[in-house]
């Protein structure tokens, strides 16, 4: 756990830092706002209210939505196959960086689901995949560029259909 926290805390940058000072301004102001209107105890309650909620909620999001505004990327596979000889499942495909920035890696989360004949099922099974991997690919990628990524799941047999989702979060 505390590798991953440690991980995390050297991929944040510019915008992170100040996405985090603005939310703890924000959580601040509304403190020092509902500690000068206690007289009013409905409208300070609430304000509490809001900027613990705000504390709690807005990092998370905000860190998602900055992130999906500023490494913009689309994934496209090429080929899923399962091979004959061998107990795989090869997975090839193509990540595109849509952005203005270029990416020093990208962590791509590739996740196999099965099919279900009942449609509503089949919305819900790629988040709970049966099989998951990582691959990191290392190098920069360029605005408007491509980058190709093979990944072999091995051992891997499922006679039934399945599904591949691939994920990433580049930096």
């Amino acid at each position: 756990m505390n590798k991953h926290v440690i991980d995390f805390l050297h991929t944040l940058n510019l915008y992170d830092y100040l996405l985090f000072g603005g939310i703890i301004f924000f959580f601040l102001f509304l403190l020092i706002l509902s500690i000068l209107l206690r007289h009013k105890q409905t409208l300070a309650l609430i304000l509490v209210i809001l900027s613990i909620v705000t504390l709690l909620i807005t990092p998370v999001g905000g860190y998602i939505a900055l992130h999906a505004l500023i490494y913009k990327h689309s994934i496209k596979l090429t080929t899923v196959k399962d091979l004959e000889f061998t107990e795989a499942l090869l997975v090839k495909g193509d990540i595109n960086n849509s952005s203005n920035e270029t990416f020093k890696e990208c962590t791509l989360y590739v996740g196999v689901s099965k099919i279900s004949p009942i449609k509503p099922l089949n919305k819900l099974y790629p988040y709970l995949p049966f099989r998951r991997q990582t691959i990191v690919i290392k190098g920069p990628i360029a605005p408007k560029e491509s980058k190709t990524f093979k990944l072999l799941i091995q051992p891997f047999h499922y006679a039934k259909r399945h599904s591949v989702t691939v994920l990433g979060q580049c930096r």
